[in-house]
């Protein structure tokens, strides 16, 4: 979703949105009205909807990415351009820069320019998202990807610059103030796990500028733009999230953004624009939602001061809103009884084919760094009635504050039919999204499935499946502690670069599906629950796997050996065990048991803290340490509730270090 640049400052714009179903849409606000101005027939499903023109003029044209082809249309809605890409995938980015077309398939990213190919690079890992900086400020075309392994590839050409790491998988690119901010240079980008960063892209070398940590648990980012919606001549900066989170933030005299309003709505945002749309002088912050709702924020204010001829003047145009919303409700309800009626016809006809009701659901299964738990997001366009959870594999289901579905548990029987876990959750009405938080147990591999029932006639649901790896826990990070003490595992025998690449797949999460160019290759991962590391190195017939954490390395062994033998392939194993790695990663794991225990006794002196403060009627006779414990008392005993499952997990990675040693 775009808005069209104004005809004059602060007049009133208009909305263009692309949707699933191939149409894109323009349409006004007129006295509360949305008043189409034009709608195209329904195609390919829209990637991507970008403004371009001529560089330096009002930027009114419209460009949609369908499948593999690129069409433009007017902002009156007459097509002036079909460009067919022949592209293998479908496009899933765009950028658009006076005469330069940036597209980008899931690993492929292509340059046009005047529909003519100028560059290619094939990328190692997905490509979320694409921007070039301002050419028209800039004496260089400067493409950058934000690509899934948390880099940023700033291109020249078709070549790589340099690369750029970042704190989460990037998923959207924007440019600083909408021009790349003073330099030209400076480039924001926002995360899957919630975090924001802004980099100024020398031609040398980036320069990290400020960053914002995902401090308050909230929704990976899908859209950012920037606009002055406080008036204060200072562009905002204006965030959407995919937990429905709308976000502003200021620039403080450091240039650094403060959190100045925040909206939840119950969708995941897939675009936000600042602008003024429903009334002219009032900006407002327009967002789009999953479902495809289009909602403003607004700066008019709703309590409007008047005299006693305004009052009725307001009565008036509140009694004509009402009557509008009324008839336009009387409406639908009329056109679903009909289409009902329809539907029902259609599947009693003899001739009648099976006619179940398709949806489509948005679904996210992320492994959060902050707690070594997955998030499992699931969002459909309609109200959700129920989702039943079944894993093959051992895992707990945490609490999620903003989860209101009521969860039941069935009884399983594991022993008989790899039922680990049964559970519901019934969902209350209007609920169109789901947050669940597992937490699975490294070594125990095997698949977790969601069955998703939403409120539509007749019954139907759908089934999701993902995959619980053995080595769950690890993360991708592009930077190891060479001097820990490291455990080998090397592997020799008649296996070919992609099957020793499928093995570490099937055993490692953000891992590329598909093998990366060259003859060899090195990943580094971390363990979220214990900080550990673990490198990986291999090419065609070897592959060689060093961690400080000797359970990890005899997981690989298990796995890799199955592996290869499903395939009939002969595996030459060999180890260097290292066994100071042992106490090593055990140190490791000693503070966070203190830690748990220091808890269980600040929460036993929880009451009578307590018991005092009501007898002496406050706290400033207890020592600073006892006053902190009554402020935090609720946190603690949260805290002290999720124990029993921190200590199981501790006391495991614990024993699984010795039991690793004697089991190699």
């Amino acid at each position: 979703m775009k808005l069209l640049p104004a005809s004059r400052r602060r007049a009133t714009q208009k909305v263009v949105v692309g949707d699933h179903d191939g149409v894109v849409m323009c349409f006004g606000m007129k006295k509360g009205e949305a008043v189409t101005v034009f709608k195209t027939l329904p195609g390919q499903k829209i990637a991507r909807l970008e403004l371009g023109g001529v560089l330096n003029t009002p930027q009114e044209k419209v460009f949609v990415a369908a499948g593999s082809e690129i069409r433009g249309f007017t902002k009156r809605g007459k097509q002036f351009l079909s460009f067919e890409t022949n592209l293998t995938e479908s496009i899933k980015a765009m950028h658009i820069s006076g005469s330069d077309l940036f597209l980008s398939a899931s690993y492929i990213y292509n340059h046009y320019c005047d529909c003519k190919d100028q560059h290619y690079y094939l990328s190692g890992d997905k490509i979320n998202d694409i921007i070039c900086l301002p050419v028209e400020r800039l004496p260089r075309i400067t493409p950058v990807l934000a690509c899934q392994d948390r880099v940023l590839r700033v291109l020249q050409g078709s070549d790589v610059m340099y690369e750029i790491e970042v704190p989460g998988p990037p998923t959207v690119l924007a440019l600083h103030n909408g021009n790349g901010g003073d330099s030209g240079e400076d480039l924001m980008f926002g995360t899957s796990d919630g975090k924001l960063g802004l980099i100024q892209i020398t031609t040398s070398k980036p320069i990290h500028k400020w960053e914002i940590r995902n401090e308050k648990k909230r929704g990976g980012i899908l859209c950012v733009d920037n606009f002055d919606i406080v008036g204060d001549g200072v562009k905002d900066l204006l965030v959407g999230r995919d937990d429905g989170m709308v976000e502003v933030y200021s620039f403080d005299n450091a240039n650094e953004p403060v959190l100045r309003f925040d909206q939840a709505l119950s969708e995941s945002v897939t675009s936000i624009q600042g602008g003024c749309v429903g009334k002219d002088g009032y900006d407002e912050i327009v967002v789009s939602t999953y479902s495809g709702w289009v909602t403003g924020l607004t700066t008019e204010p709703i309590h409007k001061e008047s005299g006693p001829g305004e009052e009725l003047k307001i009565n008036q145009e509140m009694q004509n809103k009402i009557s509008s919303l009324r008839s336009e409700l009387e409406h639908l309800q009329l056109k679903v009884l009909q289409e009902r009626e329809k539907y029902q016809q259609s599947s009693q006809s003899s001739k009648a084919k099976s006619a179940v009701p398709s949806f489509s659901i948005n679904d996210k299964f992320t492994l959060n760094k902050d707690d070594a738990s997955y998030s499992l997001t699931l969002e459909v366009q309609t109200a959700i009635d129920n989702v039943l959870i079944q894993s093959d594999v051992p895992i707990d289901l945490l609490d999620v504050d903003k989860n209101s579905a009521v969860v039941s548990f069935s009884s399983c029987d594991s022993e008989s039919n790899d039922n680990f876990l049964l559970a519901t959750y019934r969902c209350q009405a209007n609920t169109t999204r789901l947050e669940l938080k597992i937490r699975s147990i490294e070594g125990q591999y095997g698949t977790l499935q969601a069955y998703v029932t939403p409120r539509i006639q007749p019954k139907t649901c759908q089934v999701r499946q993902y995959l619980i790896k053995p080595l769950s826990l690890h993360q991708r990070t592009h930077v190891i502690d060479h001097d820990r003490p490291m455990n080998t595992l090397t592997l020799t025998g008649q296996f070919s670069f992609a099957e020793v690449h499928s093995w570490v797949v099937f055993c490692l999460p953000e891992v590329p599906e598909k093998p990366p160019a060259g003859e060899c290759v090195t990943f580094y991962f971390q363990n979220t629950f214990l900080d550990t590391q673990l490198e990986s190195t291999y090419k065609k017939g070897e592959g060689i796997f060093k961690s400080d954490n000797i359970s990890t390395i005899s997981i690989l062994k298990d796995v890799l050996s199955k592996e290869a033998t499903k395939r009939k392939i002969n595996l030459n194993i060999s180890y260097e065990i290292n066994e100071v790695s042992v106490k090593h990663t055990l140190k490791l794991i000693h503070p966070k048991l203190e830690y748990q225990l220091l808890l269980a006794k600040k929460v036993q002196l929880i009451d009578a803290l307590k018991e005092l403060q009501v007898h002496e009627g406050n706290t400033n006779f207890l020592i600073p340490e006892y006053r902190c414990i009554l402020e935090e008392a609720d946190h603690l005993q949260e805290e002290y509730k999720k124990q029993p499952a921190h200590l199981e997990r501790l006391y495991g990675a614990a024993s699984h270090s010795s039991w690793g040693l004697c089991h190699i």
